[in-house]
């Protein structure tokens, strides 16, 4: 089944992050394919304050590679960033399999980096830039 949210504008993000949790079933692996500024980054900022984390606790992992937050219940919230990835090893040394394996909700930017190492059960979701500057997200279920 294919799936499609219009976020209209930054004060539509909510409303679309809430959305998304709700259409994404027990899926835990997310990733995102999007263009540079395309707001890979801010939506997972609007999921995971929608999830209880504390906002100021959420920024880009991108040197980091993955940040760990905490939603509300105390659970973790993996928060991957693969743009610097160059060789697949890099995401390896990072326990990259323990992190998806664990059952907790991984948020992955740049998945195409390590397409080749990315779980089946993933879930591929697409952010398109529109022409109106509105963002769309896809994916199949």
């Amino acid at each position: 089944m294919r799936h499609e949210i219009t976020i209209k504008n930054l004060d539509d993000i909510d409303r679309a992050a809430k959305e998304f949790l709700s259409g994404i079933g027990n899926n835990k692996i997310i990733a995102f394919y999007a263009r540079m500024g395309a707001g890979k980054t801010t939506f997972t900022t609007a999921l995971c304050r929608l999830l209880g984390v504390k906002e100021d606790a959420v920024s880009s992992p991108t040197f980091a590679i993955v940040n760990e937050y905490r939603d509300a219940s105390g659970e973790p919230v993996f928060h991957f960033d693969f743009y610097r990835i160059t060789r697949l090893s890099e995401a390896l040394d990072i326990g990259f399999y323990d992190y998806v394996d664990s059952g907790y909700l991984c948020l992955i930017e740049w998945p195409e980096n390590i397409e080749d190492i990315l779980p089946e059960e993933t879930l591929k979701v697409t952010i398109r830039v529109n022409p109106d500057e509105s963002r769309t997200l896809e994916w199949e279920s």
